[in-house]
């Protein structure tokens, strides 16, 4: 059975010594917040993720969900008194508002929590996740009555939460959805319509499902300027906001999926439904849309965390597993053979794994930091840069890491060789389970065409030239410090291709759109990998500031090898990245539709 140990003294670095993250104490909403409690956080939701989540991944993927005739549906064995234990422990509750019964932790202590979570038993931490999602939107569209009445049940787990937004004809292009809403004598709704790939849809963990359903009021206009957004419970509620009378929608089926075999990911139909309207009619999208922002942060992070449980199975593998000799002479004397851990190229996948995880979980973390302190920081430039960040970010988050992940986690699969390929050993659920996280909250070319066609521009660019500056700026403070030139030296080259792609987009993109979607994907990824470098020199800077310091801790070092690899072996992805894009649409385009 695959191990996982949750990666607490990398969370340290990153949180305490990188991004400084006590410092939210200084602010009143996250006064409680220190080192201790962060620690006890990372503590305590690692040996949840090691010691209850974990066994149950297997058990999940070989078992699944079972729908019933009656249309309900049971989790595999284990999840719902896991489920039960989560709740109980507070882990649901985490990040939300003290208001509804949360702790009002920060966001960047959530993604950590998540991120353990995810890579012990992603499917698994689906259920609580799309819950968070579902408490957003109606903390950003509903009304206090709707807030009063649904979010404190949530926030605990009592009940869990849904998004319903593809159907079968319709996925990104929401415009073409067919769900209607009727509007009822006292301000209800009836809603009909089938979703598809809903998760965790229906289950029995929790004591109602309240679903998030985009559908179209009769009469609305048609495309997207035409969706509202409703609450449908599975259960109605009495008078005193308990689960009563069965809602007409049902669990017509579950989808036959190639991973995340414990998650129920549902077809749902809707017949004359009781829903109610959220925020304004016609507006649903601007609400679905702020937490799906949100949802892609958690889904770059889920790729991250798989490739992490992946990268721990595959290094102890590659330290045990004995097969040939290193190609310098032998070094396991006592043995037939050497661990494949000495041949070069079972390093280059592990080191390539190795260098994405440890960026990768700072810009994650980083950006997550950012979240928070653009809630409270009393400073306009900085809350609004702050922004900016993030919505530059978020497709690069999501579309580039969960790219990355893909490769990875195949990487540390192929470590195992044959053994990779049989179930037993677990690797191919980590492929398999990671798949889905470059398709849902928007497929990855929707990402790379969302970031060069509204994300580059919005404000006229500003994001990017302030995230330029401060790289410039970060450059400048350390160009004098020759034990980090492996560091900034790259750095630098690599924002300056990455200026040069951003200007032939401008120059390119604006005459033939087809330039600017044939290069989306390649932009994305050189923005991506400029960012990993830039976690990586700061990441650099810190751990060399210890060593100075006087610190002989081995993973000081370690840290500072593993970046140079990403620097020196990976980053020039970037050039590839800058020659595909600048040859344009023409060579991707040429070829008849009829010819394929």
């Amino acid at each position: 059975m695959p191990i996982y140990n949750a990666p607490i003294r990398d969370m340290q670095f990153v949180i305490h010594e990188m991004l400084n993250a006590k410092q939210l104490g200084d602010y009143d909403k996250y006064s409680d917040v220190d080192t201790d409690l962060i620690d006890a956080i990372l503590e305590e939701s690692g040996k949840f993720a090691t010691d209850v989540l974990t066994p149950l991944n297997a058990v999940g993927d070989h078992e699944g969900c079972t729908r019933h005739a009656d249309g309900s549906v049971t989790t595999p064995t284990g999840f719902k008194d896991a489920f039960k234990q989560m709740a109980e422990n507070g882990w649901t509750a985490l990040g939300h508002d003290p208001e509804f019964g949360g702790q009002g932790l920060p966001g960047v202590l959530g993604i950590a929590a998540g991120e353990m979570q995810s890579s012990a038993n992603m499917a698994f931490a689906m259920y609580p996740g799309l819950t968070n999602g579902a408490i957003k939107a109606i903390e950003i569209g509903g009304s206090p009555e709707q807030k009063q009445t649904y979010l404190p049940k949530m926030v605990s787990c009592e009940w869990t939460g849904t998004m319903n937004l593809t159907e079968p004809h319709c996925g990104t292009d929401l415009g073409m959805l067919k769900t209607k809403a009727v509007p009822n004598p006292d301000g209800s709704y009836k809603i009909t319509g089938q979703k598809i790939f809903i998760s965790a849809g229906e289950h029995d963990m929790s004591d109602n499902i309240i679903h998030l359903v985009l559908a179209r009021i009769e009469g609305a206009p048609a495309g997207v300027k035409g969706i509202s957004l409703f609450i449908v419970p599975k259960f109605k509620l009495d008078a005193d906001g308990n689960p009563a009378e069965k809602n007409a929608v049902s669990c017509g089926s579950i989808e036959e999926k190639m991973g995340i075999h414990g998650n129920s990911t549902c077809v749902m139909n809707y017949d004359d439904a009781e829903g109610y309207l959220i925020g304004e009619e016609n507006k649903g999208l601007r609400v679905m849309f702020v937490m799906m922002n949100r949802a892609r942060l958690d889904v770059g992070m889920q790729g991250l965390a798989q490739s992490e449980v992946a990268y721990q199975n595959a290094a102890m593998y590659a330290k045990d597993r004995t097969q040939g000799r290193a190609l310098t002479g032998p070094v396991n004397d006592n043995g037939p053979a050497d661990p494949i851990i000495v041949h070069p190229d079972v390093r280059r996948m592990l080191m390539d794994t190795k260098a994405f995880n440890e960026a990768g979980r700072a810009l994650v973390y980083w950006s997550a930091l950012l979240e928070d302190l653009e809630h409270v920081h009393p400073d306009e430039a900085f809350r609004e840069k702050a922004d900016d960040y993030l919505g530059l970010l978020t497709p690069v988050i999501k579309g580039y890491l969960t790219d990355m992940a893909m490769k990875t986690t195949i990487d540390c699969q192929q470590i195992f060789g044959g053994h990779g390929f049989i179930e037993e050993w677990g690797m191919s659920q980590f492929v398999r389970d990671t798949r889905i996280a470059l398709i849902y909250e928007g497929a990855n070319g929707v990402q790379a065409l969302d970031l060069v066609g509204r994300k580059l521009a919005r404000n006229g660019g500003r994001a990017l030239k302030t995230l330029s500056a401060e790289i410039i700026e970060f450059l400048g403070e350390h160009k004098e410090n020759e034990k980090l030139t492996d560091f900034t030296d790259p750095l630098k080259g690599a924002s300056k291709k990455l200026q040069e792609a951003t200007m032939w987009l401008m120059q390119n993109g604006m005459t033939n759109p087809n330039n600017a979607g044939a290069g989306s994907t390649d932009y994305m990824h050189m923005m991506g990998l400029t960012m990993l470098a830039y976690m990586w020199a700061k990441m650099a800077v810190t751990a060399q500031a210890a060593i100075d310091a006087g610190s002989n801790e081995a993973f000081y070092q370690n840290k500072l090898i593993t970046g140079r690899y990403f620097m020196l072996r990976m980053l020039p992805q970037i050039d590839a990245h800058l020659a595909k894009m600048k040859t344009g649409a023409e060579p991707v385009m040429a070829l008849e539709a009829a010819a394929f």
